[in-house]
């Protein structure tokens, strides 16, 4: 997948986010990278049939959230979570600098330093000349 997703690839990523069967595919292959289809469909072996869970690993391949190996007759899968990363960064970045700062104001005002806000910058427009 490219460093930043384009609309079909975000869709495909809420699209396989918004199943429970795979959500728990994906805390399975967290706890046990690299494993097998066949130890999958064990985990899972009480709700899927191997039929529904090689579809839902096929979405989650299209998400970019697996990364499947075949080896011999194996295919290993592997959790990959930037695409989790994409919708951190997209939705939260700003808000997460927002907070750190609190927070540091907070400790400095805790501690009793003394803390001068910078001044605030005049927004550009206007007229130029």
């Amino acid at each position: 997948m490219s460093a930043a997703p384009n609309p079909d690839q975000l869709d495909a990523l809420f699209f396989a986010l918004a199943s429970e069967p795979r959500r728990r595919m994906l805390d399975a292959l967290k706890q046990e990278p690299g494993c097998n289809v066949n130890h999958l469909c064990e985990l899972l072996e009480a709700d899927l049939g191997r039929f529904a869970v090689m579809k839902h690993i096929a979405t989650l391949e299209r998400a970019g959230l697996v990364i499947a190996e075949r080896v011999g007759r194996e295919k290993l899968l592997w959790f990959d979570p930037t695409p989790i990363h994409w919708i951190h960064e997209r939705w939260t970045t700003e808000y997460s600098a927002y907070w750190a700062a609190q927070l540091t104001q907070l400790k400095y005002s805790a501690e009793g330093a003394l803390v001068t806000p910078l001044p605030k910058r005049k927004k550009a427009g206007g007229r130029h000349g």
